[in-house]
């Protein structure tokens, strides 16, 4: 849902709302992502399951609480996923994050999840733009509610998760209902269904 009439640059959504985890900025619109109950639960649940996989099996990636990404080709726009993999090792190319939880630079990100809420629209086609314009090599996307187009999941319309692996710039997409074994291209071993995520 946009939230306000009067645009906001980068700047002024920093600090205005740069750590109130409810808000993000499009184009210069504020953006209330409405998270509920579940959402919250569905998201923690796969930080969890992600988390669980990057100790196991070593990795130097970290996944931080609270993060922007500020995407360098826009200018008044601060995306907030729901879940995002840092590879710690780029962390220091990062010119805001020692002040500030904002990553600017695609190649410091992993993998970014979102779940599906009121803002499908932005889940859906503006994130896979922007998220593909940075390189980021995986992309979740995470409809538990089934809200999505028919366009985007399908009819009947049913809870579906949506990797995104970059493959020469562009998103390639494989859906996965209940009861599914979710296939991750960065995370090859991770166990996963989305039943998993969805015990609330």
């Amino acid at each position: 849902m946009t939230y306000t009439t009067k645009l906001l640059s980068f700047e002024e959504f920093v600090i205005q709302y740069g750590d109130n985890p409810r808000y993000e900025l499009i184009d210069g619109e504020l953006r209330d992502m409405e998270p509920t109950g579940p959402h919250e639960a569905v998201s923690g649940a796969i930080a969890g399951k992600i988390y669980v996989e990057i100790f196991k099996t070593n990795l130097n990636w970290l996944i931080p609480k609270n993060c922007l990404i500020k995407p360098p080709a826009a200018e008044a726009t601060a995306l907030r996923p729901d879940v995002i993999i840092l590879d710690k090792a780029e962390l220091s190319q990062e010119p805001l994050w020692q002040k500030e939880p904002i990553i600017c630079n695609g190649n410091t990100i992993k993998l970014v999840a979102e779940i599906v809420s009121t803002n499908l629209q932005d889940d859906y086609a503006r994130k896979v733009e922007e998220y593909a314009f940075l390189g980021i090599p995986e992309y979740w996307i995470i409809d538990f509610r089934g809200l999505g187009g028919l366009q985007f999941i399908g009819n009947p319309k049913q809870p579906t998760f949506i990797v995104c692996q970059l493959i020469d710039g562009v998103y390639q997409q494989q859906q996965y209902r209940l009861g599914d074994n979710i296939y991750s291209y960065l995370l090859p071993n991770l166990q996963l269904k989305l039943n998993d995520v969805m015990q609330f």
